[in-house]
């Protein structure tokens, strides 16, 4: 009587964990896609406004999320974090949830408020991907410096 429920599960989670395993690279997918679409929705109601304001408001974003992207870096240095948690921290907090801005903004309040939002999101995923590449070029000096025996020692 208590086998059955055990077998179950036991099938349950070899099933669950092949599901999963199936969906993963999927997943990244569906999140740009969702960005993409509230993006286009708040774009496309607000195309006059971003035409007039669009300047404006761009200048105001990219500003936000440099100061977001140094700051954080900056937090981190000053807290005595790794160049490598620097780095995690400053993107972190330079690339915060357009999308759920977005979404949050057009579901309470004016179409119109969730312009910032929704060109955070465009914007956060060029500034994003220069950074990373232009990090990616240059390893974290508390990486590059330690010695191959501390490497090899998993120190």
């Amino acid at each position: 009587m208590v086998l059955l429920p055990i077998l179950a599960g036991l099938v349950l989670r070899r099933f669950a964990d092949r599901a999963v395993t199936a969906a993963l690279p999927a997943l990244p997918l569906v999140s740009v896609t969702g960005i993409v679409v509230v993006v286009a929705g708040v774009v496309g109601a607000n195309a006059d406004t971003v035409l007039g304001t669009g300047p404006l408001v761009a200048l105001a974003v990219v500003l936000h999320n440099a100061l977001g992207l140094g700051l954080g870096y900056l937090a981190g240095r000053i807290g005595g974090v790794s160049e490598s948690g620097r780095r995690a921290v400053g993107v972190e907090v330079g690339m915060q949830n357009s999308g759920l801005a977005a979404a949050l903004a057009t579901a309470h309040f004016a179409p119109l408020a969730a312009l910032p939002g929704a060109l955070f999101s465009v914007w956060h995923n060029m500034s994003g991907a220069a950074v990373a590449s232009w990090w990616a070029r240059r390893p974290p000096e508390d990486t590059a410096t330690r010695s191959e025996a501390d490497v090899t020692e998993g120190g």
